[in-house]
């Protein structure tokens, strides 16, 4: 793939005020990425489940402008948001190559989230992506473009610039990130489909979110990534991350939960390792996750239930099963589980279809 098909090369349209809309889920890593190189490129790839429950709504209200240089407000919930506004002119910066008509218009970015922000949900993701699916969705307006997979595509594209594993949530189901040889059409530059069979246990797979500590992370993820240079066994883990997707092309085609459970759950604990040995070291870990590892462990050894858990950069817990067991696995997080969870809140999640465009 090359980065000039997202190049525009026709004059644009003159347009008026107006306004897009776009739904997008959250993501959770399966086999995480961990560590990037310049101009958001992973350093390993990954695979991940997108969700569904835990999405951004993003409208991007729009109005030319003549004057020079970016000019955007963004609410959250309604409420003018400043701290955002770093993030985003630094997005628009990197995207203005593929985008350059963000420079003839006045955006008001108005989002709101299902779930708490920086809350180990990556809302980034969701964020992200809506707002790449928005700007497409106005590219085409001021393009006349009809080609839907292009702009698909290129959506994912821009959202990587944003927040790397914002380029996870435009496609639906299980999607990968980052060039691996045994992956048809893999790449670097966004996210793709997962393109080989997949077992129908893997197609309605629930994700009950567990949240564990709703505040800000002491180690935002960005500098997570960076601490990946130079980190002792970052060799080792990217080779971990290759094989582990090896692994995984058979085990989602034949539907063996326990397989897909023991490396799951290693990559969530090799994840945090990488940070409990970084320099400097550190632990997003609370003691109640911990707390809820081993309720987990322990629920598997004495029902048998396929039930495991993943983590993202985080404290909260995904607890991870196949629907057919929900009932079993609601009750193990209504009666234990959510104990452990601050103020008791936990959200109900499922694999989800993608990112959608909404009508304003």
């Amino acid at each position: 793939m090359h980065v000039e098909e997202f190049i525009p090369n026709t004059s644009p349209k003159k347009i008026g005020s107006g306004s897009v809309g776009c739904i997008s889920p959250s993501n959770i890593a399966l086999v995480k990425y961990w560590g990037k190189k310049p101009h958001q490129i992973p350093a390993n790839p990954s695979i991940s489940f997108t969700l569904n429950n835990c999405n951004t709504k993003t409208i991007l209200r729009y109005s030319p402008k003549s004057t020079e240089g970016f000019s955007f407000e963004v609410y959250l919930d309604g409420k003018k948001e400043e701290d955002f506004r770093p993030k985003i002119e630094q997005f628009f910066e990197r995207i203005i190559v593929y985008a350059p008509f963000l420079n003839s218009f006045h955006f008001d970015i108005e989002t709101t989230n299902t779930f708490p922000h920086s809350s180990g949900i990556a809302s980034s993701a969701s964020g992200m992506s809506a707002l790449a699916m928005c700007i497409v969705a106005l590219e085409q307006l001021v393009y006349e473009i009809s080609n839907e997979v292009l702009m698909k595509r290129k959506a994912s594209f821009l959202a990587r610039l944003g927040s790397g594993s914002a380029c996870r949530s435009i496609e639906g189901g299980l999607v990968v990130w980052g060039a691996h040889s045994a992956i048809l059409g893999s790449s670097d530059l966004e996210g793709i489909a997962f393109p080989y069979e997949v077992h129908q246990v893997f197609k309605d797979y629930q994700d009950a979110i567990l949240l564990v500590d709703k505040g800000e992370k002491q180690v935002s993820s960005s500098v997570g990534h960076n601490l990946m240079h130079n980190h002792p066994f970052a060799t080792e883990r990217f080779q971990q991350a290759h094989d582990h997707i090896d692994a995984l092309i058979p085990i989602l085609k034949s539907g063996d939960v326990n397989a897909f459970i023991s490396i799951v759950e290693r990559e969530a604990l090799t994840l945090h390792a990488m940070m409990m040995c970084s320099d400097p070291y550190f632990i997003l870990m609370k003691p109640n996750t911990l707390e809820i590892i081993n309720a987990i462990w322990n629920f598997r050894t004495r029902t048998q239930i396929p039930v495991c858990f993943t983590l993202d950069a985080g404290a909260n817990v995904h607890v991870l099963y196949p629907k057919q067991h929900a009932s079993q696995v609601g009750q193990l997080i209504q009666a234990k589980l959510s104990h452990y969870c601050q103020n008791g809140q936990y959200i109900l999640d499922h694999v989800g279809k993608g990112s959608e465009h909404i009508k304003i």
